[in-house]
């Protein structure tokens, strides 16, 4: 079995690799090649921590595997990461576990890659300011994966704590991003002047005003990921006249705000627009003018796991990354 660690990966699979990987997978799942039971989640409401155990399959590559992560928000104040997860590859022809790869990056990356993919089909054409609310470890990637797919010219950072919307724009540009950002301590500011706009926190209330955002705004909301979690208002979703979801039922049953937006009665999943996979195969349409306000609700699902599981594994054989152990 192969060991390839967050370093190794990091060597030779990035996020335009991951949105290639997604796309297919998005595909595959469209012709009915993709087993994905729902994920299991157990909670820790002492330490405000859960672990999530995801498993998926593709029937026609005979590949599968398994994501254990957990996410655990007081470990920065212990030294230790808020998120940490491995990924099982399994030989579906045959049994074989193939490979043991560090999750983390990976959960990161292929989320980072759904926002890619929906903001390339929901945002307008010439959209240039970015706006990114939260700028924890999951906001990095969804930087990454809109600037695959918009010229973007300014990037707008808002952060409970400022300093460390400061330290995420720095390690930005030590990353090879040139984009000028700011750090903005109105949030309705940030979103006003916001073309796309990624949320990436685990905020149990809103954070912005849904009655900032401005005609023609595409938003991505990743960051919540539990019923009670409610990073976007109700307004924001009312006035979205496309809301896309990365996968319906894990939307229904994960997604906090869109359920209590239906829940009081002022919305209901009946108004999603589509499923990404939709768009990627053409049998929906993206952005159709330049006055619509678009939403991307993700809540994540193994078989984006598996998309991007599949690639590392076969990068790392080709580049002869990771270490190779008998179990």
């Amino acid at each position: 079995m192969l060991i390839v660690n967050e370093r190794e990966i990091m060597k030779t699979y990035g996020m335009k690799e991951a949105i290639q990987d997604v796309k297919d997978v998005l595909t595959a799942k469209a012709a009915s090649q993709i087993a994905a039971p729902h994920r299991t989640v157990i909670e820790f409401p002492q330490h405000e921590a859960s672990a999530l155990y995801m498993p998926s399959a593709n029937l026609v590559k005979e590949v599968t595997a398994v994501k254990v992560v957990t996410i655990f928000p007081n470990n920065p104040s212990n030294g230790m990461p808020t998120t940490q997860g491995v990924v099982l590859v399994t030989d579906a022809q045959n049994g074989k576990h193939l490979a043991m790869l560090n999750a983390s990056y990976l959960t990161r990356l292929r989320t980072g890659a759904l926002s890619g993919i929906a903001t390339d089909h929901l945002a307008k054409k010439d959209a240039s300011v970015l706006t990114v609310i939260g700028t924890g470890a999951m906001a990095f990637e969804q930087v990454l994966g809109v600037l695959q797919v918009r010229k973007i010219e300014r990037i707008l950072l808002v952060n409970r704590t400022p300093a460390k919307a400061q330290v995420f724009g720095q390690k930005l540009q030590d990353f090879g991003v040139e984009i000028p950002f700011e750090v903005l301590e109105d949030v309705s500011e940030a979103v006003r002047q916001a073309d796309v706009i990624c949320c990436a926190t685990r905020s149990t209330e809103p954070v912005f005003n849904g009655a900032d955002l401005q005609p023609g705004t595409h938003v991505n909301g990743v960051g919540s990921y539990l019923p009670h979690m409610l990073e976007m208002d109700v307004e924001t979703i009312t006035r979205a006249s496309k809301i896309v979801v990365d996968d319906f039922e894990g939307v229904k049953e994960e997604a906090g705000e869109l359920m209590n937006a239906e829940k009081i009665g002022e919305w209901s999943f009946e108004n999603v627009y589509s499923e990404l996979g939709k768009l990627v195969t053409k049998e929906v349409s993206g952005r159709e003018n330049s006055e619509e306000i678009t939403l991307f609700k993700s809540v994540g699902a193994a078989y984006y796991d598996l998309a991007v599981a599949k690639g590392v594994y076969s990068n790392a054989k080709e580049h002869d990354v990771g270490t190779e152990i008998e179990i």
